[in-house]
């Protein structure tokens, strides 16, 4: 891999080779600590972001690397000026060996690519990706289960706006014998896109009406908040899906929840103490994913045996 922009194109093996990284970054923590000593890495963020950018640098540094950041940068820099992105990217590549990117165009990872000399990954395109936050997802559902195949979620919420979800279902079906129960928010409804993307893929993707549509013993019920931030209308009356002690007890003790986070009131608090709530260790296990993939980036895109 040279860049990672979209979690369609990625193979198989390719992504169970960056989990192996990722196991052994876990398990080896000091072997990586200056694997990347001496190189420079650029976040451009013109999107807000705690975990995705505190993740990114945290991963960086954990390499050994140096990183240079601007934060808000569609307010703070030059895009406030007027700015192309792909100007941006012509200036920063000059500083830098690798730019991460959140942006609040569905197609910018696609265009900072096409003028990259650097690697290039995607930490979030508007509401269209965020393929490292499937890498995360895939992981620890992966961690949880053992496997892959056979999985069964269900994904609840803001499945048209939300970027995650996206990514994940691309991930996810790379593998065999998915089933995959939609439950979203009335009006935000996953895009038909995705929907034959699934099918093409032979991913089984079951439309829900109602809460008790989702099989008491499904593995992952992956919760999602509403994009209130990309609606078309914002004025317009979103009633979130709540999650919560009571309802969550009618499913099985192997069913695992899981949310990309920020939550807001879609999980209440009073279920972080049940084991099965795993949305805290889903977004630590984003050291070891983005570890791996910026680690397999640079040695792939610049043909260096960083060992």
């Amino acid at each position: 891999m040279k860049h990672f922009i979209t979690a369609e194109g990625i193979t198989r093996g390719e992504l169970e080779r960056l989990y192996s990284v990722a196991d052994d970054i876990k398990r080896n923590k000091a072997k990586y600590r200056t694997a990347l000593s001496g190189y420079i890495i650029a976040t451009l963020f013109y999107e807000p972001s705690t975990r995705t950018r505190l993740s990114f640098e945290s991963s960086i540094q954990r390499l050994g690397a140096n990183v240079i950041s601007t934060e808000n940068a569609r307010e703070n820099a030059s895009a406030k000026k007027g700015e192309s992105l792909e100007d941006t990217v012509r200036i920063v590549q000059g500083y830098s060996d690798m730019i991460i990117i959140r942006h609040f165009e569905v197609d910018s990872a696609e265009r900072a690519v096409k003028v990259a000399k650097v690697p290039i990954i995607n930490a979030g395109s508007g509401g269209g990706e965020h393929p490292t936050q499937g890498l995360l997802d895939i992981y620890t559902i992966r961690e949880y289960r053992g496997k892959v195949d056979g999985t069964s979620i269900a994904v609840m919420g803001d499945l048209k706006y939300g970027r995650t979800v996206h990514s994940m279902l691309k991930l996810i079906s790379l593998y065999d014998g998915v089933t995959v129960y939609g439950f979203p928010v009335k009006g935000l409804e996953l895009p038909e896109f995705y929907k034959d993307f699934l099918a093409a893929k032979k991913v089984k993707y079951i439309e829900c009406k109602t809460f008790t549509d989702i099989p008491k013993d499904v593995n992952f019920i992956y919760q999602t908040r509403v994009q209130t931030e990309r609606l078309e209308d914002p004025d317009i009356k979103i009633e979130e899906m709540i999650l919560n002690k009571a309802n969550f007890a009618r499913f099985s003790d192997n069913t695992y929840l899981l949310h990309p986070l920020p939550r807001v009131d879609e999980i209440s608090p009073d279920l972080d103490d049940d084991k099965r709530c795993v949305y805290f260790n889903q977004a630590h296990n984003g050291i070891p994913t983005r570890m791996a993939l910026i680690y397999t980036l640079f040695r792939d895109f610049y043909n260096i045996d960083l060992k």
